[in-house]
């Protein structure tokens, strides 16, 4: 895996900007389109766990590459901020699962013997255009697009050698 790498996109017309720095003892991701930090939390899970793999592709999303699926026994710890409303900290959580469980996935396809460090997410993510309240728990389309478009960031950076 990289030590240090990032990534820039426009996502749904909005600068997008992904690090990556691996410490001995953890891996940092950065996820902001606000410039700064944002909300951080740690992602731990225990190395005997297995990580399972991807599903395979929906027949009606082809141009949705699947997430492999975060472990049942995946913990988050917030560490530092807090989200204004509940439905953003649900938020915040998912990408938090779904961007470790992807460092673990990618990390262990590409060493033989990957020790499981903890992952230390922070996102810092703009509001979403139009958006009114907060009370709707549901993934808008404009959320979904925006995930995606992280993960696929994420993966990039995995990826390079």
């Amino acid at each position: 895996m990289l030590q240090t790498a990032n990534i820039a996109r426009e996502i749904e017309g909005v600068q997008t900007d992904v690090l990556l720095q691996a410490f001995a003892d953890r891996i940092l991701v950065l996820v902001t389109q606000l410039g700064k930090v944002g909300s951080l939390i740690q992602a731990t899970v225990p190395s005997t766990m297995p990580l399972l793999p991807a599903p395979p592709p929906d027949p009606e999303h082809p141009n949705i590459v699947p997430l492999p699926v975060p472990p049942p026994s995946l913990q988050l710890t917030p560490l530092l901020g807090s989200a204004p409303t509940e439905r953003i900290q649900t938020l915040h959580s998912l990408y938090a699962s779904h961007i470790s469980t992807l460092v673990w996935t990618m990390e262990e396809a590409s060493v033989m013997e990957a020790d499981r460090r903890a992952v230390v997410v922070g996102i810092a993510l703009a509001k979403a255009p139009g958006t009114v309240a907060d009370s709707s728990s549901e993934l808008s389309p404009h959320d979904r697009r925006v995930f995606y478009g992280v993960m696929e960031m994420l993966r990039d950076l995995l990826a390079q050698k």
